[in-house]
């Protein structure tokens, strides 16, 4: 990297990049990494996983560069993160179920805030990262506010609360202005994604497999449709090919 970095000699793409360029490419390989995982193909992951490594390397190279910090810098902090967040591995602490574990290592980012000088949060809610996706926040958002008590105690109101999301996003439509139909929708998916959270299930990890669902029933419908000899089908014709991808899919 410090090879593709160096003036007149480097990579003209590389020398180009700074740390906002480079954010969505750090995403992006997050999400392959994941993807490599789900598909169980290791032999992937291995290489994705370096491909995410590749995107530290980068970050901490321009970091470097602007005498801030370097790669070693980025290992030695998170070594001395792990060491001081698990006082159960490392230390004397006595931590001896998850929620235990949960708790002293919230205590501890507390302690290393307030050596920073930050002040303590006022909310829960403060720290929850912007940039995760919709639904991974909805659920980190969800389970910040069921600390204090703030939850259903069950599923089944949840499933009340989903009814009367769908009714006010019907009455939305009615009115016509997108910005409410848009702000019901908001809602209507953060219930969704707490149904997911009552049952355990990762409301991302979920739609990313129905995505893939569909896909792979819709390309079975292409070719089903690329052999009929009409130009256009209708919703009906189409509607018989999805129900056969469907079948096929459960014989297989």
């Amino acid at each position: 990297m410090a090879a593709l970095r160096t003036p007149e000699t480097g990579c003209p793409w590389d020398l180009q990049q700074d740390f906002t360029s480079i954010t969505p490419y750090t995403l992006e390989e997050a999400y392959e990494v994941t993807d490599a995982i789900e598909r169980g193909d290791m032999d992937d992951l291995k290489e994705e996983l370096g491909d995410l490594l590749l995107q530290v390397v980068f970050h901490a190279r321009m970091a470097e560069e602007a005498d801030l910090f370097a790669f070693d810098d980025v290992v030695d902090a998170i070594v001395d993160k792990m060491i001081r967040r698990h006082p159960h591995v490392f230390g004397n602490g006595d931590a001896v179920n998850p929620e235990a574990v949960r708790q002293s290592w919230e205590e501890i980012k507390a302690q290393e805030k307030a050596k920073k000088g930050k002040a303590a949060s006022d909310s829960l809610m403060d720290d929850i990262p912007l940039a995760l996706p919709g639904l991974s926040r909805a659920v980190k958002i969800q389970n910040r506010a069921a600390r204090i008590g703030f939850d259903w105690p069950d599923i089944e109101p949840v499933f009340d609360k989903l009814q009367e999301e769908i009714d006010e996003v019907r009455e939305a439509i009615k009115g016509g202005s997108a910005d409410a139909i848009e702000d019901e929708i908001g809602d209507l998916l953060f219930v969704v994604a707490n149904i997911a959270r009552h049952l355990k299930i990762d409301p991302e990890k979920a739609v990313r497999r129905t995505n893939g669902k569909f896909i792979s029933r819709f390309k079975h419908l292409e070719a089903l449709a690329a052999q009929s000899d009409k130009q256009t089908l209708s919703l009906e014709e189409l509607e018989a090919f999805w129900q056969a991808a469907k079948k096929a899919e459960k014989d297989a």
